[in-house]
C-alpha cells in the first residue's frame, strides 16, 4: 500500500482524510495539523467517521516528511498563503513524494503558469523524484474534463458555461464567506475574492486549460460582476445574522473571449439566502448545485448534486473535488515525475463498488 499523508484537516482536509481511508491502495500515515488544539486527536475522529484509525495528529512537519511518504493530499489553505503553501508542497516533491492539491490556483493551467511557481516545482522534480497535480476544489472537474466530455456530445458548440450555484446559509466558513466573499459587507465593501483580475487568477487558468483541449485561440479574459444587497436580515445557524441592506448575493463571471465573443465562461452565483436575487440562476434544490451547459446543437444542459457530511452540498463539492485528486495518486506513482495537469491526468473509474472500499 501507498504510505499517504494529509497535509491540513480543514473542509477539504476532512473529505481528504476519509477519501484516503477508502482507498484500497492507500494507507493513511499521518496527519498534519497547525491548530494546537487538533495535535493528538485521532484523524478519524477530525474526519467525521465515528470511529478511530490510529493515526494521531501532528504538527511536527519535518519527522512526517523524514518517515518518506510516497504522497500528500495538501490541504492546507493556498488563497492567502500562495508562497508558504508552495514551499510546503515543494518540500514534499523534493523528498520524492507525489503531491495533490487544490491550493495553488496558479498551477491549474501548469503550461502556463507564472515561472516562478512552475520552474521550483520542476527543479525539485527533477532533483527529489516526487510530482505534483493540482485541480480546483470548486470542482476542478466541473470547470475542466465534464464540460470538455460534454462537449464531445454535441455536433456544434456556440458557448460552454459551467455554473457553481450556492446558498452560503449552510457553509460554516465566516471568514471566507463575510471577508472573502463580502457577505454581510456594506454594498460598498471590496471583497477580495472579486476585486478587478483575483477571479482571473483563480479561474483563468481553468478557461485557459479548457481552450488548449479545444483548439481555440483566446483572445483575452475578461471578468463580469454584480451584486445584490438583502431585502431583510436573515439569520444562519453557523454564521448568525446577515443585516438587511448588507451584500446578499454576488454574481461573478470569467470569461475566454474567442473572435470578440464569450465562448468558454466560468460563472459563480453566490446567495447568503434564497431570498436575494430570485432572478439568478438557482439550484434544482437544496443549497447547491454544479451545472455545464453547452450552447449549441443540440443545447446539453448537465447538473451534478453531490452532498456528504449529513446532505452539505458545499461538503459534497469538497469530496468530489478531493476524490479526483486522491484517485489520481497511484497514476501518478506509475507516472515520470513531474508538474501535470488536469488533462494530462486521466478521469477514472472508482476503484471498487457494492460494498467494497471506494474513494
Amino acid at each position: 500500500m501507498i504510505p499517504t499523508i494529509v497535509w491540513g484537516t480543514g473542509n477539504v482536509g476532512r473529505a481528504a482524510i476519509r477519501a484516503v481511508e477508502a482507498h484500497p491502495a492507500l494507507k493513511l500515515t499521518a496527519v498534519l495539523v497547525h491548530d494546537p488544539g487538533k495535535v493528538g486527536r485521532d484523524a478519524g475522529d477530525l474526519a467525521g467517521l465515528g470511529h478511530d484509525l490510529g493515526v494521531e495528529a501532528t504538527d511536527d512537519v519535518d519527522a512526517v516528511l523524514a518517515a518518506g511518504p510516497r504522497a500528500v493530499v495538501y490541504a492546507a489553505s493556498g488563497e492567502i498563503r500562495p508562497d508558504e503553501a508552495l514551499a510546503d508542497i515543494i518540500r514534499a516533491i523534493r523528498i520524492g513524494a507525489v503531491v495533490v492539491t487544490p491550493s495553488l490556483y496558479a498551477l491549474y493551467d501548469q503550461r502556463n503558469a507564472p515561472p516562478e511557481m512552475r520552474e521550483p516545482v520542476l527543479a525539485a522534480a527533477a532533483e527529489g523524484g516526487g510530482s505534483l497535480f493540482v485541480s480546483g476544489v470548486d470542482p476542478g472537474w466541473g470547470n475542466d474534463v465534464l464540460p470538455l466530455l460534454i462537449s464531445g456530445l454535441g455536433t456544434t458548440i456556440d458557448v460552454i458555461r459551467c455554473q457553481e450555484i450556492f446558498d452560503y446559509s449552510t457553509y460554516d466558513q465566516p471568514d471566507s464567506v463575510r471577508y472573502l466573499v463580502g457577505m454581510g459587507q456594506p454594498m460598498d465593501y471590496e471583497p477580495p475574492m472579486t476585486a478587478p483580475t483575483v477571479p482571473t487568477m483563480v479561474w483563468g487558468g481553468q478557461i485557459r486549460l479548457m481552450a488548449r483541449a479545444l483548439g481555440v485561440e483566446l483572445d483575452e479574459i475578461r471578468e463580469t460582476l454584480d451584486r445584490r444587497p438583502l431585502d431583510a436580515t436573515i439569520s444562519t445557524k453557523s454564521m448568525g445574522d446577515f443585516e438587511a441592506g448588507t451584500q446578499g448575493a454576488v454574481r461573478f463571471e470569467v470569461q475566454g473571449i474567442v473572435e470578440g465573443e464569450p465562448r468558454i465562461v466560468i460563472e459563480h452565483v453566490t446567495r447568503i439566502h434564497a431570498s436575494c436575487a430570485p432572478d439568478w440562476p438557482t439550484p434544482p434544490d437544496g443549497d447547491g448545485a454544479h451545472r455545464v451547459i453547452i450552447e449549441g446543437r443540440p443545447r446539453i444542459e448537465v447538473t451534478v448534486e453531490a452532498t456528504d457530511e449529513g446532505g452539505n452540498r458545499a461538503a459534497g463539492g469538497n469530496a468530489t473535488a478531493v476524490g479526483r485528486l486522491v484517485s489520481a495518486i497511484d497514476w501518478l506513482l506509475d507516472a515520470d515525475p513531474g508538474l501535470y495537469d488536469a488533462l494530462d491526468v486521466p478521469l477514472r473509474p472508482a476503484v471498487g463498488f457494492l460494498g467494497r472500499k471506494h474513494p
